[in-house]
């Protein structure tokens, strides 16, 4: 099995060589700390998070970079508008961010680096580039001169003749740094100080840095001169990753990273996500209305590099996926004492299917296809349960369903889709109590006894509506959990 991958450098998909072997070293352009996440921020974090798990259960040792942007003219500008400090605007943005991705079960990655507290590496990467003609000095600024680097566009593909003057990322069309620079296309390394705004000492006055050589930095300083993988959303492949291209390898005279990953951008029924079209979702809004496990699983079924519409119908459709395979890993909750798993629980999965996971994923992180074998387990699984609620026994053998489930449960968790065996964590517990539960329950085995049936299904959809999932054992005994 190879794992391959699109290259965004190439523009190909190529087979996927580390640096070292089994070893790993990836980094993911972070988000502006100046306002809650949306839509977009949720999708990137979530794919390359599980990008990271994938290459973790492939057996590599990942170490995973994600950065802040912490100082910004965004920042800047909304912490003048509250009458606060640029801190309190970051402070407070990165606290939500953490709140965000943990409900949406991201793990974290093992370093978060700030553009603020990379300051030194920042100013002594300018002094390099400098130094070797890539860099000037202008009233306070320095820019980097874009023609010094000939392979300027590479990664991206544009040509310096089809771009417009001033087409940094982060300019208006007018640029009003357009007089001090040599070329209309160079960028700034460094900015001179403002009146009332943060600032900090170097070599060519106070100031602060720009923001492509925040980036760069910030890799060199936590992955070395060259990493494995770097990785972001579409809209940072120009100008901010050719910039850091352009800068990191002026520099070191080494390339920045192997593989260049970018997953593709968020739309809402269609549209573009905008605050002027009214579409505009924030991440943590989205999770307080659906559960962040079904919007999880609804990210994934699409492929990372393609766009992402959200729509009702989408996200009901992952309802209803996640009800299938919820079902499949409770199975052990459910029926693991009646098939005698007490005494011999499941250790092993099943080497076949999960090779078969590899070979489909390994195609550019084909998780769409990942998911079609969790779902056939789940399904299987489904299937045995019935029969042995209804029939008191399984087609399968106890042995084979405890590898089969073992096997759902380790793919599921490279997705971090899986279950909290509990019956009381869901919300759905503040509408009715655990003994409010159990007397309906009863209420419904006597109505069963009694033959009227029609009240007992009465009472089987007002449990369904409150959120409680019923589960009919042989013998008469009723099993419940909360649907989460």
């Amino acid at each position: 099995m190879t794992l391959t991958v699109f290259n965004s450098l190439t523009r190909r998909q190529e087979p996927f060589t580390s640096l070292e072997p089994n070893k790993i070293r990836m980094y993911c352009c972070g988000i502006t700390v100046y306002d809650y996440c949306h839509l977009g921020h949720g999708r990137t974090c979530l794919i390359w998070d599980v990008v990271r798990r994938y290459l973790q259960w492939r057996g590599y040792e990942v170490r995973y970079v994600q950065n802040f942007t912490d100082i910004d003219d965004k920042i800047l500008k909304r912490a003048q508008t509250e009458g606060v400090s640029m801190e309190d605007i970051s402070e407070r943005f990165i606290d939500a961010y953490f709140e965000d991705m943990e409900r949406l079960g991201i793990k974290k990655a093992d370093a978060y680096p700030r553009a603020t507290h990379a300051l030194d590496g920042i100013q002594r990467l300018v002094s390099q580039l400098e130094n070797k003609g890539y860099a000037y000095p202008a009233h306070g600024d320095v820019y980097y001169s874009v023609r010094q680097f000939p392979e300027y566009g590479k990664l991206s593909g544009r040509k310096l003749e089809d771009l417009k003057a001033g087409a940094s990322g982060r300019l208006e069309e007018s640029d009003p740094d357009a007089e001090k620079k040599r070329d209309p296309f160079d960028f700034a390394l460094w900015k001179a100080a403002k009146p009332h705004e943060p600032s900090y000492p170097s070599p060519w006055g106070n100031g602060r840095p720009g923001w492509h050589i925040e980036c760069s930095a910030m890799v060199k300083q936590e992955l070395g001169d060259t990493i494995d993988i770097h990785v972001g959303g579409g809209d940072l492949m120009f100008p901010h990753h050719e910039n850091e291209i352009a800068q990191s390898e002026a520099a070191t005279g080494k390339p920045l990273a192997r593989y260049w990953l970018h997953n593709g951008m968020v739309k809402v029924d269609g549209e573009k996500m905008s605050k002027s079209l009214g579409n505009f979702i924030t991440l943590r809004d989205l999770l307080n209305s659906v559960d962040p496990i079904v919007v999880r699983l609804f990210i994934l079924q699409a492929h990372y590099r393609k766009p992402l519409d959200f729509t009702e119908e989408g996200l009901e459709g992952a309802r209803n996926g996640w009800k299938t395979l919820r079902e499949g890993l409770r199975f052990k909750e459910n029926y693991g004492k009646q098939l005698g798993w007490e005494d011999n629980p499941p250790t092993k999965s099943d080497e076949t299917i999960t090779q078969r996971f590899a070979e489909i994923v390994d195609d550019d992180f084909n998780f769409a296809g990942g998911l079609a074998i969790l779902f056939e387990l789940a399904k299987d699984l489904r299937k045995e349960g019935n029969l042995l609620v209804h029939q008191g026994k399984t087609e399968a053998s106890a042995e084979e369903l405890a590898v089969k489930w073992h096997t759902l449960t380790e793919l599921a968790d490279v997705f971090g889709l899986t279950v909290e065996i509990e019956e009381t964590t869901s919300s759905q517990a503040t509408t009715l109590s655990n003994e409010e539960v159990q007397t309906l329950i009863e209420k419904r085995a006597a109505a069963r006894k009694e033959k009227n049936f029609a009240e007992a299904d009465r009472i089987r959809d007002e449990l369904t509506e409150k959120g409680v999932v019923l589960i009919d054992q042989p013998g008469g005994e009723t099993r419940w959990y909360w649907e989460k």
